[in-house]
């Protein structure tokens, strides 16, 4: 068969040689078949007939139109689908070989006859006009810290022209830390991009549990940038495109960084956060020239930042307790029937009263928990042992192991009256004395074994107060250095 290469060498042969003989010789081919290219002036492929004809039976041609009018009335079938209901309908006519067959055909027709497909407009972005973000989960990396896994999401910030990106790690789609992720952002930028967009943003509206409190929240934060806020339809998360694809990439980048590193575990999560810190500015370092364009456009920060808090006024309980951001709290037993003011961060929460912060806490994760200081209460459990038993909250009442293993042995030899006030005991005596010393004391007396009493905890805790106890001295022995020198005197002769 003669090629379309071996035409065109033919038409350049015939400008340098005499006789078409020799050209089409040289050429490769017959001088018959080199007269027929060139007379026609055209090259064997552009001679091919188009294969339009079957080469084998279309064993779908009787029940086609079938096909046809549930894929009309139903777009979204699968060829799968289809060839599984053939099989029932027919059984032994249709083997599984042929299911390719048929989902080319069904493609063929998806494309000549089918409805038409959902068009994606390539957007041009100009520097400073547009910043995007969007939280990604972050759990299917196995991040650990101290050996324990750390299930987190990554607020995740990006300027589409110049793909410049950050993060902050939080740990729910709330209003908090999409106000502290995003203020984080830009006083990290050093300026203000004109428009912020999003995704809907429904899990933190979700979280916040009103929409137009979410609403009036969200403006003000815009409002104190001189932001404009452009949000995503649902279910569209193409048109928040570029965060979307980074938050992709970002944590394949996070993975490979991690397989450098040779370990997913880290020793805390301020170690973690340098590592992420670190992998953001790697990955900014090739967006210089473009970020440089962009930081020229951005408008000035505001004097200070949006305070990124939900406030709450809540009164507190008979209980001593408030809730707030639906988990439950203890607070001084003093403030029982005060209204207080809750200012519930991203991760810690403030109890106010009379225009002063009276308590600072970790922020629960999540909804329907509690979180119970036993120094808030121990003065009147003290007073009333027979609550303790069946107090709601009482597991949050054991501060370690040992307090646990301490009221489970009162329990074995004591009354469960005696047993509460035994264990009250000791847990007063942390909360005056220091819980670490009590710690410490009981720890010395399980070792010993035997039975404790709280006596002997407020004995041994009122001592050491007074004298703190000797640290343990350990001794080394000194190296033999001749032993080493015999073991090298061995080896030699054995060599010899």
């Amino acid at each position: 068969m003669v090629t379309d290469q071996q035409v065109r060498r033919l038409k350049k042969l015939m400008q340098s040689e005499k006789t078409k003989l020799k050209a089409a010789d040289k050429a490769g081919m017959d001088e018959k078949t080199a007269r027929k290219y060139l007379k026609l002036g055209r090259l064997p492929n552009e001679m091919r007939k188009e294969h339009t004809w079957r080469t084998r039976r279309d064993p779908f041609t009787e029940v086609w139109e079938k096909i046809r009018s549930e894929l009309e009335i139903n777009p979204g079938l699968e060829a799968k689908t289809l060839f599984e209901y053939l099989q029932r309908k027919n059984p032994g006519r249709y083997a599984d070989g042929q299911l390719r067959t048929l989902q080319r055909r069904i493609k063929e027709w998806r494309a000549l006859e089918g409805p038409g497909k959902e068009v994606f407009f390539e957007q041009e972005h100009h520097p400073g006009k547009l910043c995007q973000s969007d939280f990604t989960t972050m759990n299917k990396l196995g991040i650990t810290i101290g050996g324990q896994p750390f299930d987190h999401l990554l607020y995740h910030f990006v300027l589409p022209y110049s793909n410049w990106e950050t993060g902050t790690t939080c740990f729910s789609e709330s209003f908090e830390a999409l106000s502290q992720g995003l203020q984080n952002a830009l006083w990290g930028l050093g300026g203000v991009p004109e428009t912020h967009q999003t995704d809907c943003l429904s899990a933190a509206v979700h979280k916040l549990g009103n929409l137009k409190e979410f609403t009036k929240r969200y403006t003000a934060l815009l409002r104190q940038y001189h932001l404009q806020g452009r949000r995503s339809h649902p279910n569209s998360p193409h048109e928040n495109g570029d965060v979307e694809q980074r938050n992709h990439r970002f944590k394949r980048a996070v993975d490979q960084a991690l397989m450098l590193r040779g370990s997913r575990d880290f020793e805390n999560r301020k170690s973690y956060e340098i590592f992420l810190r670190d992998l953001f500015s790697q990955l900014n370092a090739g967006r210089k020239k473009r970020f440089a364009e962009e930081v020229k456009t951005f408008r000035r920060l505001p004097s200070k930042r949006f305070p990124a808090f939900k406030r709450e006024e809540v009164r507190v309980s008979s209980g001593s307790t408030i809730r707030a951001g639906k988990n439950i709290y203890s607070v001084a037993s003093r403030l029982i029937g005060e209204k207080v003011v809750v200012r519930l961060y991203v991760e810690h929460i403030e109890v106010w009263y009379a225009q002063r912060c009276v308590e600072r806490m970790p922020r629960l994760r999540g909804e329907g928990k509690h979180r119970i200081e036993y120094r808030h209460i121990i003065e009147w459990l003290v007073r009333k042992p027979g609550a303790f038993e069946n107090y709601r909250y009482r597991s949050d009442l054991f501060p370690s192991s040992r307090f646990r293993r301490l009221y489970d042995g009162f329990r074995s030899y004591h009354t469960v009256l005696k047993a509460a006030k035994e264990y009250l005991a000791v847990l007063y005596l942390a909360a005056t004395e220091g819980e670490s010393l009590v710690e410490q004391a009981l720890k010395c007396l399980m070792e010993l074994g035997g039975s404790i009493s709280s006596s002997e905890v407020k004995m041994i805790v009122h001592n050491w107060k007074n004298s703190p106890p000797p640290k343990a001295r350990i001794h080394i022995a000194d190296v033999d250095l001749q032993r080493y020198d015999l073991l090298l005197d061995e080896t030699a002769k054995e060599a010899i």
